[in-house]
């Protein structure tokens, strides 16, 4: 150990050239002072070298890897006007200092899309651009040293076998062969993925400017920003000491800048730097010895990633979230003048138990000598991914922000958000990184405490739905959550605190996650069977709300949906549809009175929902007025056979089968509280939901819930009401249908209606999808497990071959079942065909079946009075 730190403390201030990426540029440590991003000053026109352009197509601010890629795909795409402003150099910020890892692995869905993109367009930059990029493929092994860790794998293993990406799990010996100086002690397996590596980021921006400028973009720098001022047709003017550019879009892409640039227009967008350190050694010669280059390791319980560095090693650790730095004082004064190609003191005393760590575990690093410690900034996000796409609020403006890992993110978010541009619509489903999960209610505080939180758990175990409680509860609480915090196991909904479940004395309570059933499978059944059996009451605030009305109402709506629109006092299920014919979203609608609708979205889909209503609504010039009530407005689910004789008690409006039928909405004053009821519930048990005054909700709960105690009342979470809507063969947006579905292969025939008169959005491509066939379709399948349920995202096999994945899944407490949705090639749907549906390492038998496996209220009562009728 005294040999490293005498190594670091006689050679780290003197040796600034010993890693590729560092080389070009004199390091220099700072102390922090206030900057803005146009803090560079008046460089004159004539250090650009080049003819000032007064409009664009696009201006795209920010010239690192991710902001460099976009211009790229832009032009090459065929935009004909793409603009990048550069403050200072390309690469400036975080890209020139990067560890530059690439990896095909990510534990989402799409992201995997994003990564293996990149993956592939790096392999052909240098033939595209000419450009040498430094690419090594060494391949990467993510070790597990723990049984836990080894589930991890197999759990990731069954989400990734239906994508494109090589990915392998591999026994101890496999890794020894792979990499020969590991001490193996406690290896268990590894996940391997041949084709990562490492790339020279400097390189790589090099080559995509390259490859911008060839295919017809403009880059200026130095060019810093000075202002951005919206124009009355949905432009900007990018003011800068060069001059104005007249833009129809801006995009910010300035890494840990884009807080500054977001203030010019009055956004505080929840971006924060973070300290990252990694440590490059001289030349081991046991890694000279080699012959053939060291894959990638990320030892996940030492939280530390290693790969070959030239003859030597480098190293990165993620300490834990009490040791680790953030650098706040950049959000509080901005960041320094000057800012760009600089780095921050190191710290080994942060990361020593990282390093010892790695020393047990690649023994030849014991006698390596550390020649530079890298401590740079990265900007992280409170849940770590970026913020990619427009933003809601105002016209044009768009953000690639965010970024942990710019580097393996570049490639195919510049793609990505350029098919986005060039198409009208995204090319995939990316809502995980839709700029507007974040409100106004992501405090700084709230900032904080995630990125110190997100990253401390860069390598925790990676559960089956995943809570983390930093920064929690945030503004965002309903009017009952005081009323049910102490006994209700509760989950983060798009800032809103919301119970999935309840525990009762004698359960095991708290957040227990596991990749099999765990503590919370039993309190849920409960829960189910008095949904089924009784009446319960479930807190569902966190729902996105939207008044829309004026004399275009109807318009807009019929334009922005596939089905028709409800009458005065109906509610229906609709559908906004993209261009291409795919599912943006699915919104409760009701007419409230002539021209005036309530629309109900899913949490996670809020703001997302209310730019692309926003948006048609300027472009179509409708006269409308479009308010977001979902903070003001909470609600109530009230759910069961006898949640009828309960609301009777605490109001005099009928609310029989005859006079308050399904689908209907009403006012009514409930327990002294004017409120608006409508007949449905997502159970599928006979059930209301409750729009009530957020400041009236806790005692509407309390009157219900006293109300109903012959009855048997009590509460029941989302997880409940997920295997509850599973039953009844309900889809759920996100999962069964999104950007990547269109609603005719997920069984939503009974909504798009093609014959109505409107050429409402994905008409045109829906007839065409009809005429032409489908390829899938949505199957329900009923899965014979153990201890374990399909969740959804795993792979589904046939005959030994990949033929699907599942999109959600759960436990049927009520038929004792496990089930789940999941696409099949239409030869497979047939009613009886057999399948297999991995988990956890293992293929579990399924068989499409019937659906529902449970019949809603509805269609039970409709049965019931034909028989009667019949008698």
């Amino acid at each position: 150990m005294s040999h490293i730190l005498n190594s670091v403390n006689i050679q780290l201030r003197r040796n600034v050239y010993a890693y590729p990426c560092l080389w070009r540029h004199a390091r220099r440590t700072i102390c922090c002072s206030p900057q803005t991003y146009a803090g560079e000053g008046d460089q004159g026109s004539s250090v650009l070298g080049k003819r000032w352009k007064d409009t664009a197509e696009t201006v795209v601010i920010g010239g690192g890897c991710v902001g460099v890629s976009l211009a790229y795909h832009l032009a090459k795409a065929g935009m004909k006007d793409v603009v990048l402003l550069e403050k200072s150099d390309l690469t400036a910020g975080s890209t020139w200092h990067a560890a530059g890892l690439t990896a095909y692995y990510h534990p989402g869905i799409n992201l995997k899309k994003v990564h293996y993109y990149s993956i592939k367009l790096y392999e052909k930059l240098e033939e595209e651009t000419g450009q040498a990029v430094g690419f090594h493929q060494p391949g990467s092994i993510r070790i597990a040293s723990t049984p836990v860790r080894v589930d991890e794998i197999k759990y990731q293993m069954a989400r990734a076998h239906w994508h494109p990406t090589p990915q392998f799990l591999i026994g101890p010996e496999k890794i020894q062969e792979l990499f020969p100086l590991l001490n193996m002690n406690q290896v268990l397996a590894g996940l391997y993925n041949p084709g990562d590596g490492h790339i020279d980021p400097y390189s790589l921006t090099m080559a995509l400017a390259a490859g911008a400028r060839m295919y017809g973009a403009l880059i200026y720098n130095p060019a810093p920003v000075s202002a951005l001022t919206p124009t009355s047709d949905g432009k900007w003017d990018v003011q800068t000491p060069h001059g104005t550019i007249r833009a129809n879009r801006i995009v910010n892409a300035t890494g840990f800048w884009a807080r500054e640039v977001g203030k010019m227009i009055g956004f505080e967008h929840p971006t924060i730097p973070v300290h990252h350190q990694y440590v490059v050694t001289s030349t081991v010669p046991e890694v000279k010895a080699l012959k053939t280059e060291l894959p990638v390791i990320r030892d996940l319980e030492g939280s530390y990633y290693l790969r070959q560095e030239r003859d030597g090693l480098l190293f990165g650790p993620y300490e834990k979230q009490e040791k680790m730095v953030l650098q706040d004082s950049w959000v509080r004064d901005g960041v320094p003048p000057g800012f760009g190609k600089e780095l921050f003191e190191s710290d080994l005393d942060r990361i020593m138990e990282h390093i010892e760590l790695a020393m047990e575990r690649v023994p030849v690093l014991k006698n390596a000598d550390i020649i530079n410690v890298v401590s740079g900034p990265i900007t992280y996000t409170p849940d770590l991914l970026p913020m990619v796409g427009p933003f809601q609020g105002v016209q044009n403006y768009w953000t690639a922000i965010g970024f942990g890992y710019g580097v393996i993110h570049a490639g195919g978010i510049g793609k990505f958000l350029s098919d986005w541009i060039m198409n009208g619509e995204p090319p995939y489903d990316l809502i995980e990184c839709d700029p507007n999960r974040y409100s106004k209610w992501t405090s700084v505080p709230y900032l904080c405490a995630k990125a110190r939180e997100s990253y401390g758990f860069n390598n925790v175990v990676g559960y089956p739905k995943e809570e983390r409680f930093a920064g929690r509860p945030t503004s965002r609480v309903s009017g009952v959550y005081d009323l049910l915090k102490s006994h209700a196991s509760m989950g983060l909904h798009a800032g809103w605190e919301q119970p999935h479940w309840f525990y009762k004395p004698g359960d095991d309570a708290g957040y227990k996650p596991s990749f099999r059933r765990t503590n919370w499978f039993e309190p849920v059944g409960r829960e189910c069977k008095l949904v089924m059996e009784n009446v319960g009451v479930i807190d569902l605030t966190p729902f996105g709300k939207f008044k829309v009305k004026g004399k275009d109402s109807v318009k807009l709506l019929d334009r922005l949906f596939a089905n028709t629109m409800p009458k005065v006092g109906l509610t229906n299920i609709s559908h906004m549809l993209t261009a291409s014919g795919r599912v943006y979203a699915e919104v409760t609608i009701t007419q409230l009175a002539p021209g005036e609708f309530l629309l109900i979205t899913g949490s996670g889909s809020e703001l997302h929902d209310l730019r692309w209503i926003e948006k048609e609504a300027v472009d179509g010039g409708y006269d409308v007025d479009i308010t977001n009530v979902t903070e003001d407005v909470g609600v109530l689910g009230v759910a069961g056979p006898k949640s009828r004789e309960v609301l009777q008690k605490l109001t005099d409006e009928d609310m029989s089968d005859a006079a308050f039928k399904f689908l209907h909405c009403k006012p009514i004053k409930l327990a002294g509280s004017s409120l608006r009821a409508t007949r449905i519930s997502y159970t599928g048990e006979l059930g209301w939901e409750l729009y009530i005054d957020n400041k009236d909700m806790a005692a509407v709960y309390q009157a219900i819930m006293e109300a109903g105690q012959k009855e048997g009342i009590d509460n029941f979470g989302t997880y409940a009401m997920s295997s509850l809507r599973l039953e009844k063969g309900f889809r759920g947006w996100g999962a069964e249908m999104n950007c990547d579905t269109n609603p005719l292969e997920a069984g939503l025939e009974y909504f798009i209606k093609l014959n109505k008169p409107a050429d409402f959005i994905g008409k045109k491509a829906l007839q065409e999808i009809k005429t032409k066939g489908l390829k899938r379709k949505l199957a329900y399948l009923s899965v014979d497990t153990d201890n374990i349920d399909p969740e959804g995202n795993e792979t589904i096999w046939h005959k030994g071959k990949v033929v699907g994945n599942t999109t959600s899944g759960a436990y049927s407490y009520t038929k004792q079942q496990s089930i789940a949705f999941g696409y099949l090639p239409i030869e497979l749907i047939s009613v009886g065909q057999k399948v297999e549906v991995e988990l956890l390492g293992r293929k579990y038998v399924a068989m499409v079946i019937p659906e529902p496996l449970v019949l809603t209220e509805p269609t039970r009562t409709r049965l019931q009075k034909k028989a009667k009728s019949r008698v």
